[in-house]
């Protein structure tokens, strides 16, 4: 195909195109904008620092950076998470959602964690994370037998994260224009019918040397009676009084 007969193809179902792009573009922006709640996520900032009882060296600083990639697979275990749901009944989590509510990111040699989380409530997200970085602070010493976790900023706020709906309604024109341009040319593809001179051409192979037109049933009358029916009906008459 050109992109004359792609351009026909677009024009001819244009209408479709444009009724489902309107419609699904619409339906995401009214479920994005009335339909969804709110979803917070806060930060908390953890530092591997060198332990209290030694000073300050070259190796300490790259053993504590070594301990991150310790510490971030620590944080997710029955023993911080456990005892995060037995100090913290308020938050009303079990330990296993508190493994699945935890991120945990880092820099490439960099001391530094950050612990964040995502939830509806703007308090809990604030709460549920300060209460796991309090316990890991407090249960590192326990396990490693060293107090080198010092926590550098608790959450104060939460961010709102989602939903967005700018970029929802933004992903949802950009897919239904695929997808309405995509259902046109399969529309055409899978329609076979012979509408054209040229379709005859390019099926047969064949140059055409005569179309016969659409024949309708006034067509069948014959002209000298088309010709007395319209004297009748043209012809002038007059009233006559008794």
């Amino acid at each position: 195909m050109e992109i004359k007969e792609y351009a026909a193809v677009l024009w001819k179902r244009l209408w479709l195109i444009v009724v489902c792009v309107v419609v699904v573009t619409f339906a995401a922006g009214i479920y994005s904008y009335f339909f969804t709640n709110p979803s917070y996520q806060a930060f908390s900032k953890i530092i591997v620092n060198k332990s209290k009882e030694s000073q300050l060296d070259l190796n300490e600083v790259n053993l504590n950076i070594q301990l991150v990639n310790t510490y971030k697979e620590i944080v997710l275990t029955y023993a911080v998470m456990d005892r995060v749901v037995q100090k913290h009944p308020e938050l009303g989590l079990t330990a296993e959602q508190l493994m699945g509510k935890i991120n945990i990111g880092t820099v490439n040699d960099s001391q530094v964690m950050t612990l964040s989380t995502q939830d509806l409530s703007y308090d809990n997200a604030i709460k549920t994370v300060n209460a796991v970085a309090s316990v890991f602070k407090e249960t590192v010493p326990t396990i490693m037998s060293v107090d080198n976790v010092e926590i550098l900023s608790e959450a104060r706020i939460a961010h709102d994260v989602s939903p967005n709906p700018i970029l929802n309604v933004v992903i949802a024109f950009l897919v239904a224009l695929m997808l309405s341009v995509g259902t046109a040319f399969l529309l055409e593809y899978l329609d076979d019918t012979v509408k054209s001179e040229a379709d005859i051409t390019g099926l047969l192979g064949v140059p055409t040397f005569a179309v016969v037109p659409v024949i309708t049933r006034e067509d069948l009358v014959p002209q000298d009676q088309k010709l007395n029916k319209q004297n009748v009906e043209g012809a002038p008459y007059a009233t006559v009084n008794s």
